[in-house]
């Protein structure tokens, strides 16, 4: 006999009037937003793996008996890393094979550019920029296969086999130059050495993955859960009717399913449409190319049926009393309460966290993991949270608003935390990365230009010549050889100290490079570049994680309020046939959402900020005193966004409690 269980669930659906249709669309647009979410940080994950292994390539793997001489080097301009590519073939040796983005293996005088260099070739002076490369009237262009980011700067150079910057005094290390100084004799250019401008922005990203996923989760769980009270009443129905529970759960099942997947499928067309938008977002070297954004049609079919599948088991795992108790649902008989187990599973929690993170070094997965742990130890502790803030509230009450909150608070702590739940989590976030951020302790390396050499006498010539073409070029700066602010790490060499501003320096560094054989002069943000490529992906994220959690939690908090009007429409018929103003639910509602956030977003933002206090300490980092302004704007952001978005369903309130006799009904 042919099941009635999709029948009966489109038939109930398309009867489920104006209010139905309205859950409906919610649980739809929360769907859209929690795929559009995922996928874009699948993107961001997945392209910066593709694009630091577009990288590699630079650092070939050594071949002793190769064909050419491969050298890499780093130099500055205006605080930015260009990445320089010296290639020599090696005579009677076969033919190289042409590394990634060029035709053919570049001959000797030929030297090609990125297209972010070209531009920037053509807006500096030659003083500045260009007089650092070969004096050949044209150049050619790296294809996009050889480049990370549309804005990478990046030059291959075509050399000669005895020219110094691929000879062996090219092969010098001082302690500034691991990952942007190296030399090696190569046969191809296969490799899996990164560059040190991309090696950790995946782990960076994961880090912000995982801060992220347990709020997009949250959304889409409460998703399955918009007009679980409407539902609930209805199939408590069907259930003393004789429906059995196993075709309450499928007809709940199949309708929140398919609900979750056309919201999720909308979303996933919505990432695909804003792709071009979406690589135009600066994250470390720059912008990125619209494939390294593109997760596969698998990925997108995963994370469309991964959303749908959660909401339809969050859709379902709220039936427990109306296929057990279908009387007590139909008569609102039963509170929800929550259970002293939460406190217990949330203490434990934190116990095993604070273990795992003594006196331990945690790999960036294992972080992730942690922080995934706590998040969805206190996505279960909230609702207990809030049911005994409600109990607490509700016996010192003098007002009527704040007397019907403090009861929706107890009565539906499930519901109230789900409202809240994107903000306080996201409090946590915020308290990491603003207070928070690292600040590397450093020595003061500004207006200096270092020019290594291969001893100290030959320092102490370079010192009269270093003046001479500096005062040629019309630079002020005094040259010597002492290096208080050990810019040159140690090693012999020359420091001139410029002055002049960030022209003067490039040109500084520009009319110095004849003096460094085998080595490019270098600025302080040569020196600084391992620290700089840490703390600038950690700021970045920070920024990106913060407004997209923000992002989150209003929607999770719009479309929850939303929801909740539709569910609770009875009890606000009720309460105005009885004689409550419009004005006092409307109080009750926002206290109903204030109480809670003032509570656990303080907690959570709290538990940020200790939590940013111990990664510094073990990394003997400093803590960001100006975050304490960003942390005040981004907490008061972020509750009067969540306020607003809770003010949008205002007129959905006044709309369902216009004829409350019918409403009641």
């Amino acid at each position: 006999m042919r099941s009635p269980v999709l029948s009966l669930t489109w038939h109930l659906a398309k009867s489920s009037g104006r209010r139905g249709l309205q859950s409906q669309l919610l649980a739809a647009a929360a769907a859209a937003v929690g795929s559009l979410v995922l996928l874009t940080l699948l993107a961001a994950y997945l392209g910066a793996g593709a694009r630091a292994d577009r990288t590699a390539w630079r650092t070939p793997d050594p071949d002793r008996h190769g064909t050419a001489i491969q050298a890499l080097a780093t130099t500055y301009v205006r605080d930015e890393p260009i990445t320089v590519v010296s290639l020599a073939q090696l005579p009677h040796q076969a033919p190289t094979p042409a590394p990634p983005g060029l035709n053919s293996f570049p001959k000797q005088g030929d030297w090609y550019v990125s297209p972010a260099l070209a531009r920037l070739l053509r807006a500096l002076p030659p003083t500045q920029l260009a007089d650092r490369f070969p004096k050949s009237t044209s150049y050619g262009t790296i294809g996009a296969a050889g480049l990370a980011s549309p804005d990478e700067l990046v030059a291959v150079i075509g050399r000669s086999p005895t020219d110094p910057a691929v000879s062996e005094s090219a092969d010098g290390q001082g302690i500034y130059d691991v990952g942007l100084t190296a030399r090696s004799v190569v046969s191809g250019f296969a490799g899996t050495q990164r560059s040190v401008f991309t090696v950790d922005d995946q782990s960076a990203v994961l880090l912000g993955v995982g801060l992220l996923v347990v709020p997009v989760i949250v959304l889409a769980s409460a998703a399955g859960r918009l007009g679980a009270a409407r539902r609930e009443q209805r199939l408590a129905a069907l259930r003393l009717a004789g429906a059995t529970p196993r075709q309450i759960l499928a007809m709940t099942g199949v309708e929140a399913a398919a609900v979750g997947a056309a919201g999720a499928l909308a979303g996933a067309v919505a990432y695909a449409a804003l792709l071009p938008a979406l690589a135009e977002v600066p994250y470390g070297i720059g912008t990125w190319y619209v494939g390294q954004l593109w997760v596969g049609l698998p990925w997108v079919v995963a994370v469309v049926v991964g959303v749908a599948g959660l909401i339809a088991v969050s859709a379902m795992s709220t039936l427990r009393q109306v296929a057990s108790s279908p009387l007590g649902v139909a008569q609102q008989s039963d509170p929800r309460r929550t259970r002293l187990v939460r406190l217990v599973l949330f203490v434990a929690v934190l116990v095993y966290i604070r273990m795992s993170t003594h006196g331990s070094t945690l790999k960036p997965g294992t972080l992730v993991a942690l922080m995934v742990l706590f998040y969805g130890a206190f996505w279960m502790f909230g609702p207990w949270l809030v049911d005994r803030l409600g109990r607490v509230v509700g016996r010192f009450a003098r007002r009527p608003a704040t007397l019907l909150a403090a009861r929706r608070l107890s009565d539906d702590p499930r519901g109230a935390w789900r409202t809240v739940s994107g903000l306080v989590l996201a409090g946590f976030v915020a308290g990491f990365f603003t207070v928070g951020l690292l600040g590397i302790v450093g020595l003061d390396h500004q207006g200096q230009v270092a020019v290594p050499t291969a001893n100290a006498a030959d320092a102490r010539h370079t010192v009269g010549e270093a003046r001479r073409l500096l005062r040629a070029a019309g630079v002020d700066a005094t040259v010597g050889t002492d290096d208080d602010g050990f810019l040159l790490g140690g090693s012999d060499g020359v420091v001139a100290r410029v002055s002049g501003g960030p022209a003067a320096l490039d040109t500084a560094v520009t009319v110095l490079q004849p003096l460094a054989a085998g080595r490019l002069p270098y600025a302080g943000a040569y020196a600084e570049a391992q620290d700089a490529a840490v703390t600038d992906r950690l700021a970045q994220l920070g920024t990106a994680t913060l407004a997209v959690s923000f992002l989150v939690a209003t929607a999770s908090a719009g479309l929850t309020a939303a929801a909740n009007v539709l569910d609770r429409r009875r009890t606000y018929g009720l309460l105005r046939l009885s004689g409550t103003p419009l004005k006092v639910l409307d109080r009750a509602r926002v206290r109903e959402t204030v109480l809670p956030l003032l509570v656990l977003a303080g907690g959570t933002t709290a538990t940020g900020l200790y939590a940013a206090v111990q990664v510094n300490k073990a990394a003997g980092s400093t803590i960001s005193t100006s975050g304490a302004v960003q942390l005040a704007v981004c907490v008061t952001l972020g509750a009067l966004a969540m306020l607003a978005a809770i003010g949008t369903s205002r007129p959905l309130l006044r709309a369902v409690t216009a004829d409350p006799a019918r409403t009641t009904d």
